[in-house]
């Protein structure tokens, strides 16, 4: 590939204006808070248009697009330093057109111009500040810029000047160079099928398993070095790969990254819910922000570790952070979950959520000892002179240590709790991001369904159903079958994107399997036919991130790395699969079989960025365990079952004679309801018990 050319550094001196004035800029009229929180910056800032767009071709002005989200830490700090800037203004105003995007709103344009600026610098982040031609082909990048040189970095306006520079006197370099990274671009989207014989075996999965151990922390749990994300999906397939194979050592690595999580700062002792990642290698200093996407996923994976495990402690997890989600994240009017928390509050990363020791002892008084040592809070702090709240001992280890009744104890550190909360509760709160995106409320859906089958509260089970209602009332587009990405003050924005779609498709399946009600799964099947006609790159199998006819992007882009969340066409080729076995669609079960051994050989070597494609692989090996339940009692039957931990599987469930789905079909109804075990529509004698399903599940596994 042609080296990327990259600008030469100017220097340059402005004065600083002492006082600020008031600006509004055509961002006003957004409604994405990361927009607006850049409002008023003296900044001339654009939403990224058409009209926006062709302005700069009529001026003949590079584009600066800059793209944060509201909850981003180091967004807030660039703005702070230098959008706020009237100097640096001045100059950004004079020499290009600005443009901000929310990523949230527009992934699609982030996923290209992430690309661009990776391919270029080798590293990317947010907040992402991208140099594009008029055409809006990207020339340079970077992620954050200091306002003076800095962590080896040119400072904002030197770089704004240089790149202005060779613009104007090297435009052919320019142009050139925008080509070329434009050409790259498409070549490393041009992947397709790729015939691999035998990826389906136990020896892919062993692989897999294999690769993802080289990068576990066996210690401290979780996969590579700091800054340690949860990486929920690598969790989730050492579960099942435990499951089905009796391997301890996978087993272990999923619970001692579960339980470190839950002990460290990443998880917030008092009121619940995680942040986003950890910055050290123990879990304690998060990087602040609470984003619904992460929760959502780690109870997922919570609901089946405690299937698995049944340790209460992980009910106990689950419960706070379906409750914390509740109170910080879900109007009670709109049945719709909110986007983020921010990391920073009073312009303080973490300020809401520290303690110092005095500020414990007022609150808790004579509690206050014993709560301390338990939560590592200490004089001297264990983070930039304050206190995290984590924990360094269990419970049962902390109470035997200090000749207390486990129960006792407990009760002190729930009743602190409280008292924190209830305190915290006084403080200045962090930014809410109150956009409702489609893929996230999806996630968490499927979440309320998987911890509604784990732990069998009736109340996640209607969360579930009002905010899927919501969802597809709220979001609907134009098509029967079409959504809208965001949704916030009453308007729909912006044609949803492919892991949208997955993702609801998903939640649409799970929603079925816990209600019995088939209209999820036809809704699910419409659906699907949907994106097979408007995603599909036909010759691979495929689906592209953006709809057909989008006519503002440079790049149709293919998403099917698994990072923060699973890439749409992973989350498809698993829909594809189940879709097949509940409606008998062939057609589908071949192309999730394409998608997936097209990618085997990299899934066994890179399993840590394909972790849910790992999980697929595994299934599709091993096989799925379709389970019919007949019979008057089902509702009953189906809630018992959906207890057990059985990863690889679809439900369906009747009170009475059905004969339009292939797995129910020709089941009779009996006097005592009977439960059926099958493969290929192909099945057993039905048995009466789950316990009995379950020998039989057992029996076929050591097969």
């Amino acid at each position: 590939m042609v080296p990327f050319f990259i600008p030469e550094t100017l220097s340059i001196n402005f004065s600083i204006l002492s006082v600020m004035k008031k600006f509004t800029n055509k961002l006003i009229d957004e409604t994405s808070p990361y927009l607006l929180q850049h409002a008023h910056n003296p900044v001339n800032w654009y939403p990224w248009s058409e009209e926006t767009l062709q302005r700069a071709k009529d001026e003949n002005k590079p584009i600066l697009v800059s793209i944060g989200y509201s909850a981003c830490h180091w967004c807030h700090v660039m703005e702070r330093e230098s959008f706020e800037d009237e100097a640096t203004a001045k100059l950004m105003n004079e020499k290009f057109i600005n443009i901000k995007i929310d990523r949230e709103e527009r992934p699609d344009l982030d996923h290209i111009y992430m690309d661009a600026v990776q391919a270029m610098t080798g590293s990317g982040g947010w907040p992402l500040n991208v140099f594009l031609t008029p055409d809006a082909k990207p020339f340079y990048g970077g992620t954050y810029f200091p306002p003076q040189r800095a962590y080896n970095r040119p400072s904002w306006q030197e770089t704004l000047l240089s790149v202005s520079q060779a613009f104007k006197e090297r435009r052919h370099e320019i142009d050139a160079q925008s080509e070329n990274l434009t050409e790259h671009l498409l070549k490393s989207n041009s992947f397709g099928f790729q015939k691999e014989d035998n990826a389906f075996t136990k020896e892919n999965c062993s692989e897999a398993f294999q690769n993802i151990m080289k990068n576990a922390d066996k210690e401290w749990g979780g996969f590579g070095k700091a800054p340690k994300f949860p990486q929920t999906y690598s969790i989730q397939f050492l579960l099942r790969y435990h499951h089905i194979t009796k391997n301890e050592e996978a087993l272990a690595q999923a619970l001692v990254s579960i339980d470190k999580m839950i002990e460290g700062g990443i998880y917030d002792q008092i009121g619940g819910g995680f942040a986003r990642y950890s910055t050290d290698t123990e879990w304690l200093a998060p990087h602040f922000e609470k984003m619904l996407y992460d929760n959502a996923q780690l109870v997922s994976v919570l609901s089946e570790a405690f299937q698995l495990t049944r340790k209460e402690r992980y009910k106990e997890v689950i419960e706070e952070t379906m409750e914390f989600i509740q109170r910080e994240l879900f109007p009670q009017k709109q049945k719709g979950f909110y986007a983020a928390l921010d990391a920073d509050s009073e312009g303080v990363e973490g300020k809401f959520y520290v303690w110092s020791l005095e500020e414990v002892k007022k609150i808790l008084g004579e509690d206050a000892e014993l709560y301390c040592a338990y939560y590592d809070v200490s004089e001297t702090g264990n983070w930039e002179h304050t206190n995290i709240l984590r924990v360094k001992k269990t419970v049962e280890g902390f109470a035997a240590e200090r000749d207390i009744a486990v129960d006792e104890l407990k009760k002190i550190l729930i009743n602190g709790n409280k008292k924190l909360l209830q305190e915290r509760s006084n403080r200045i709160r962090p930014l809410l991001d109150d956009k409702i995106i489609l893929g996230w409320n999806a996630l968490m859906n499927t979440a309320c369904s998987k911890a509604y089958s784990a732990t069998g509260k009736e109340e996640y089970r209607k969360l579930a159903i009002n905010n899927m209602n919501f969802l597809l009332s709220n979001l609907k587009g134009k098509d029967a079958n079409a959504y809208h990405h965001t949704f916030k003050e009453g308007k729909a924005k912006f044609p949803a994107f492919l892991d949208d779609y997955a993702f609801l498709i998903e939640a649409l399946i799970y929603l079925q399997e816990i209600t019995a009600d088939k209209q999820w799964i036809e809704k699910a099947k419409s659906i699907t036919d949907y994106v097979i006609q408007n995603f599909i790159e036909v010759d691979t199998g495929f689906f592209f991130y953006t709809p057909a006819g989008q006519q503002d992007i440079i790049v149709r882009k293919k998403e099917v790395y698994d990072s923060a969340v699973p890439s749409g066409n992973s989350v498809m080729a698993y829909n594809l699969w189940k879709l097949s076995l509940l409606f008998d669609k062939k057609e589908w079960g071949e192309q999730s079989l394409q998608m997936t051994s097209s990618l085997s050989n990299a899934i066994s070597k890179y399993p840590v960025s394909f972790a849910n494609w790992a999980s697929l692989l595994l299934e599709i090996t091993e096989g799925t365990q379709e389970i019919a339940i007949v019979g008057a009692g089902a509702s009953v039957v189906l809630k018992e079952l959906l207890e057990e931990y059985i990863p690889h599987r679809v439900i369906m469930a009747t009170e009475k004679k059905e004969s339009g789905y292939p797995l129910l079909a020709d089941k009779q109804v009996l006097e005592k309801t009977s439960i059926f075990l099958c493969r290929n529509y192909t099945c057993l004698k039905p048995v009466f018990s789950v316990n009995e399903l379950m020998l039989l599940i057992n029996k076929a596994q050591k097969q």
